[in-house]
């Protein structure tokens, strides 16, 4: 077993790593849309304070930091086996769906989507878990 904090990524909220290997397969800790410097991809606060929130924008960076951290194990999104996500408002549903289906079709990995009351940090509108087949290093 291996457990990764991948370089280049917004560290660990908690004593956790971005993601573990065991047994074959890289279990992704719950990823947002959160950048390195903190900042969260998809949220925008104007000079008198109104927030803005984009599902698009903040899924379409969960998926693309997942990507990044199967990178660093040896695998890609096209080896997701299960995807667990979570969604504040199942109103986002709809734009997040969308995006996802940029990135999957009915091949892609199973899927569970659920609504939780609140996520980390109060601009995050979703959180991405995932557990991908890591490919045998061929030689």
């Amino acid at each position: 077993m291996r457990s990764k904090v991948v370089a280049g990524k917004a560290v660990p909220r908690g004593r956790f790593p971005h993601v573990k290997v065991a047994g074959g397969f890289a279990y992704v800790s719950g990823t947002s849309s959160r950048r390195p410097d903190n900042t969260i991809a998809g949220a925008s606060v104007d000079e008198l304070g109104t927030v803005s929130l984009d599902i698009r924008v903040q899924t379409r960076a969960v998926l693309d930091n997942i990507r990044d951290i199967l990178a660093s194990v040896g695998a890609g999104l096209e080896d997701l086996v299960s995807v667990t996500t979570y969604l504040v408002s199942m109103n986002d549903f709809g734009g997040y769906n969308e995006v996802y289906g940029e990135f999957f079709d009915e091949t892609g990995p199973a899927r569970t989507t659920v609504a939780v009351h609140q996520l980390p940090h109060p601009q995050l509108l979703i959180e991405i878990q995932a557990v991908a087949a890591v490919p045998e290093q061929r030689s």
